[in-house]
């Protein structure tokens, strides 16, 4: 193990301070295993999503930049709200939840491409902020 010096913001180490106190551990000790997670590797993707993903690095920034602006259409963003709501009340029939599993899904595959598609542009040597990604009707 090497040594090594680092400065973090008061907030973070009140934060580590805090959590040592509740957990009896040494500060030190609460960073380090909260950096240990940036090491795990993350979980493969199903190889259709992983082609999927693999794709995007031919498109034209044009293409990426459409990608990484998508959102998902407020139709279904209205129904998901609606059957989130029944699902935190306990109201919602097993045809809805596996409705909702389907949207959830949806849009988790949605929210992986539109990272891609933004790491990929980065990696061009484009700069940008949310704004950039605010949708068009907004």
């Amino acid at each position: 193990m090497s040594d090594y010096t680092l400065t973090i913001p008061n907030e973070l180490y009140q934060r580590a301070s805090q959590i040592a106190s509740e957990t009896a551990q040494p500060v030190d000790q609460v960073l380090l295993e909260h950096l240990k997670t940036l090491s795990a590797p993350l979980p493969a993707l199903p190889p259709d999503e992983q082609a999927e993903l693999d794709a995007l690095k031919m498109l034209s920034d044009d293409a990426l930049w459409t990608m990484a602006r998508e959102q998902m259409p407020h139709d279904i963003q209205d129904r998901m709200q609606i059957l989130m709501d029944k699902n935190s009340l306990g109201t919602i029939s097993d045809n809805e939840y596996r409705e909702l599993e389907g949207y959830v899904e949806r849009g988790n595959r949605l929210m992986v491409r539109k990272a891609e598609a933004s790491h990929l542009l980065m990696s061009r040597g484009y700069k940008f902020s949310r704004i950039d990604f605010k949708p068009k009707d907004e």
